[in-house]
């Protein structure tokens, strides 16, 4: 059995990102108004982590001028594919969001390709058929906020196809934070929603296409912030690992 003690990774470390290389884990943060940007840790076990770069150590990679307190850098998300790593990410104080990549993890890593998007929290995904799909925040011409998915270059940050809105969610305010896995032919959407104070919760979808129509799970919330008004208590955060199962007869397993 693997003893652990949380925090795992002491000190400022918000938002989370982690991807597996073989026997190898790698996580990255946030780092706001901070530099250089976005660490980057390696691990062997998910409890022992080393600080071994970071992805933004230029100036010309992280323009932070003028940036005020909390702003900066928001939510990266790091990946993995056919020999290199892409770290995406957003500067919600300069020109928003952008897409740097690497074939040496403990070394330089490419220059911004900014991507023509508005939004935060954007994440990619890499399809068995070689494309790759963007997915992140956006808002429809009413100003409601929901999830936008996109075909993008990863190497340049081009837009390959028109964003589509895939998911307001399953109710909460504040649709964010989508990821895109698939399992046995279904893409599965994981989301945030309801705030990041008492009405967090995480939720999931799913589709036979990338650009949907997505379904809700019928057990969303997944991980809900349970709050009872007897006995308030402060919401705790949550790093769960969890195997997605195969879904039968058409409901979710």
């Amino acid at each position: 059995m693997q003893r652990y003690q949380n925090p795992i990774i002491k000190g400022f470390n918000p938002d989370p990102s982690i991807c597996r290389v073989g026997d190898d884990f790698y996580l990255v943060t946030s780092t706001l108004e901070f530099f250089p940007g976005v660490p980057i840790y390696h691990s062997k076990n998910l409890v022992e982590w080393e600080l071994i770069n970071y992805c933004l150590t230029d100036d010309s990679q992280l323009n932070l001028e003028n940036c005020g307190c909390s702003q900066g850098i928001f939510a990266p998300t790091i990946r993995y594919h056919d020999g290199t790593f892409f770290m995406i990410t957003t500067n919600v104080s300069g020109k928003g969001n952008f897409v740097v990549h690497t074939k040496d993890i403990r070394g330089k890593w490419s220059h911004p390709q900014w991507i023509d998007h508005e939004g935060i929290d954007p994440s990619l995904f890499f399809d068995d058929d070689g494309k790759v799909y963007y997915s992140g925040t956006t808002q429809d011409v009413w100003g409601r906020q929901g999830i936008a998915v996109f075909e993008i270059n990863p190497f340049t940050g081009a837009r390959l196809s028109e964003a589509v809105i895939v998911s307001y969610g399953a109710g909460g305010k504040h649709p964010e934070a989508p990821h895109l896995y698939k399992l046995n032919g279904y893409y599965y959407l994981v989301l945030a929603e309801g705030g990041t104070k008492y009405g967090h919760m995480a939720t999931i979808f799913r589709s036979r296409n990338p650009y949907g129509p997505y379904e809700s799970c019928p057990r969303n919330p997944i991980l809900p912030t349970r709050i009872s008004r007897d006995r308030p208590s402060r919401p705790r955060a949550m790093l769960i690992w969890c195997k997605i199962r195969p879904a039968t007869g058409g409901r979710y397993a």
